[in-house]
């Protein structure tokens, strides 16, 4: 087992759905607070590739390799153990329930009414939306929305963050802010954060390495800051 530093490893990941491979042995480190980008056409196992790290792989997927998190070898273990969050393209907000109870459903179990109502609070002014506890989710716009799924999931107490092409509904000018709102946030609580997109402008925002899945599940990486990628067989960064 590796040691305790709050990174996120995959280790020889392949992808394939009816024989046919998606993504080639993939390996690639993720350290505290760095954001990861996967980029590739749809179809190319890119959505997959986080359902698995998330424990919830439709089983028409054969997946192969191993997850590390902080140390800890979680491929085996059950969703709701992994401690990994995830934002998808919608921010799935409940509509049946207020802005505060949203959040509130984020908190792990075993927290007090007190400390659950603080909690929420403190979410709410970090999000800069305080006094929106009893809002309906409906009244919020796209960009304050987004801002309250994030706080949901950084609410679970999530050791790892997946991004599933959160900003793609977003206008050009709103994305820009909510992309910064969640890597910053991403960042500041040293979470290894892996982010899936189409858009070459969310993996230059994120400044870390990028894999770009080609045909036959080959993977071209490139560090951050690097240049055009480099085809590495392995997929390895």
């Amino acid at each position: 087992m590796g040691t305790s530093d709050g990174a996120l490893r995959l280790r020889g990941v392949t992808v394939s759905l009816d024989g046919q491979p998606l993504i080639a042995g993939l390996s690639l480190d993720v350290a505290p607070g760095e954001v990861a980008t996967v980029m590739g056409p749809s179809g190319s196992g890119k959505s997959t590739l986080l359902s698995w790290i998330c424990g919830s792989v439709d089983p028409a997927f054969a997946i192969e390799g191993r997850i590390e998190l902080d140390g800890h070898d979680i491929t085996g273990t059950v969703p709701e153990a992994r401690r990994v969050g995830i934002l998808f393209q919608d921010d799935l907000l409940f509509p049946h329930l207020s802005v505060g109870e949203n959040l509130a459903f984020g908190i792990p179990r075993g927290v007090g009414r007190e400390e659950r109502r603080k909690r929420v609070a403190d979410a709410l002014a970090e999000a800069e939306l305080p006094g929106f506890e009893d809002r309906d989710p409906a009244t919020l716009s796209g960009g304050q929305r987004a801002r309250i799924a994030l706080m949901r999931t950084l609410l679970a107490e999530p050791k790892a963050l997946l991004l599933d092409e959160p900003f793609s509904k977003l206008d050009a000018a709103l994305r820009d802010r909510v992309r910064r709102f969640v890597f910053d946030h991403a960042t500041e609580r040293g979470l290894p954060t892996l982010l899936v997109t189409h858009d070459p402008d969310d993996a230059a925002a994120a400044d870390g390495p990028v894999l770009e899945i080609g045909e036959g599940g080959e993977v071209e990486a490139r560090a951050a800051g690097e240049g055009p990628p480099v085809v590495r067989k392995a997929g390895t960064i």
